[in-house]
């Protein structure tokens, strides 16, 4: 008899090149882990990234927050548990979500603090949109977790930000960008990071441990890890909060 899983909602399509990511590698997860013909019990809710990107340049969070806590309950109506928001930056309204349905949500920064805190690390570097890389909502569940955490100067988190919109999630992978993407990483490492989080779920795409001189956490691939467990009924209670 198959095992039984629970039901994880994922809100997606931010970007999808992303999202299509989360399925392969959550489904690679339960194969692993059950054989066979076994498969993750997913719902998708995937949402329009152009409209978001609006909202998200005009600073108009209310809307957004909208937008994804009625994701959430769409994704609770059709039977989810649990969920995971499949982006970094959105997960600045993840308390929106989590009060509009009452479900367990998997934490993208809890994941990957806790994934880093098992390496012993103290000082890590931080990349992702301008949202992430310098807004509170996201640097302080990594700090909860005893992490000093350093961003790039200001014109090199304009064109991390830039590049994440203009070409990763677009499909678009340049090797220009991915040698720029290197520097930044080597330069914060030369400013004592000892890992690095791709801190958006689009970044590796286009870099992975090869590119970087200093262990790389890559967001997508963790979080992705922690769905495994709450499909399984493994979740850590750190990924298991119903409240920011």
């Amino acid at each position: 008899m198959p095992q039984t899983q629970q039901t994880l909602g994922i809100i997606g399509g931010m970007s999808w090149e992303s999202t299509q990511q989360y399925y392969r590698l959550i489904n690679e997860g339960i194969k692993a882990q059950l054989g066979g013909l076994q498969s993750a019990n997913l719902l998708i809710h995937s949402l329009n990234l152009a409209p978001i990107s609006e909202l998200q340049a005009s600073g108009d969070w209310q809307a957004l927050s909208e937008i994804m806590a009625d994701s959430g309950k769409r994704l609770q109506a059709a039977g989810a548990q649990g969920l995971l928001i499949a982006t970094n930056t959105m997960h600045k309204v993840a308390d929106r979500v989590t009060a509009a349905t009452g479900l367990p949500l998997i934490h993208i920064a809890d994941a990957t603090a806790a994934a880093i805190h098992q390496k012993v690390l103290k000082k890590v570097a931080l990349l992702g949109t301008q949202f992430t890389m310098t807004e509170d909502f996201y640097r302080s569940r990594l700090t909860a977790f005893g992490l000093e955490v350093i961003v790039p100067d200001l014109e090199s988190r304009k064109e991390v930000h830039r590049v994440i919109y203009d070409e990763l999630c677009q499909g678009q992978f340049h090797d220009e960008s991915r040698q720029y993407y290197r520097q930044v990483i080597a330069k914060l490492a030369d400013q004592g990071a000892e890992g690095v989080i791709l801190g958006c779920t689009e970044i590796g795409l286009l870099i992975n441990q090869n590119d970087s001189p200093i262990p790389v956490f890559d967001t997508t691939v963790i979080h992705a890890k922690a769905a495994v467990d709450f499909l399984l009924g493994e979740a850590k209670l750190s990924f298991n909060q119903t409240t920011l």
